[in-house]
């Protein structure tokens, strides 16, 4: 149980405004032979929590961002709300990438989204991802 419960830390911890990768925790627990199913449920649901905090973080700590320990700079917030207002709500689907995912569910926090449908695109495609990574581990590591 303790290793589930790390790699959903792991996972939450990958999803907020941290740098931090859970994909090698969750590869190694599977290659470990840990049941697959129960490891995709364990990391998505970790990482999907863990955006809920960058959700969060937007709609209600905006008005901060002119401090120093604010977590974007103002370019990345205005890529972010570009890339937003022309992909709209389902750029959430694109949460999951490593690179501009935690800002794209800052910014969602921003535009006040509705945190069901939020939750819900979230949580799909950080589910997928996991889906993904499982899939290549358990094809190279058999």
């Amino acid at each position: 149980m303790e290793a589930y419960l790390g790699l959903f830390a792991a996972a939450f911890v990958a999803a907020t405004l941290l740098p931090f990768y859970s994909e090698m925790a969750l590869a190694g627990l599977q290659s470990a032979g840990y049941d697959s199913l129960v490891l995709w449920c364990w990391a998505t649901a970790g990482n999907t929590l863990g955006a809920a905090v960058n959700w969060t973080l937007g709609r209600w700590l905006l008005h901060f961002q002119q401090r120093r320990w604010f977590p974007f700079k103002p370019a990345q917030l205005g890529l972010a709300q570009r890339w937003y207002q022309r992909w709209g709500v389902w750029s959430l689907l694109l949460a999951w990438l490593p690179v501009g995912g935690d800002a794209l569910t800052f910014i969602a926090g921003i535009m006040r989204v509705h945190f069901t449908l939020f939750f819900i695109l979230t949580a799909t495609g950080k589910g997928l991802r996991y889906a993904a990574v499982l899939g290549i581990t358990g094809w190279l590591l058999p």
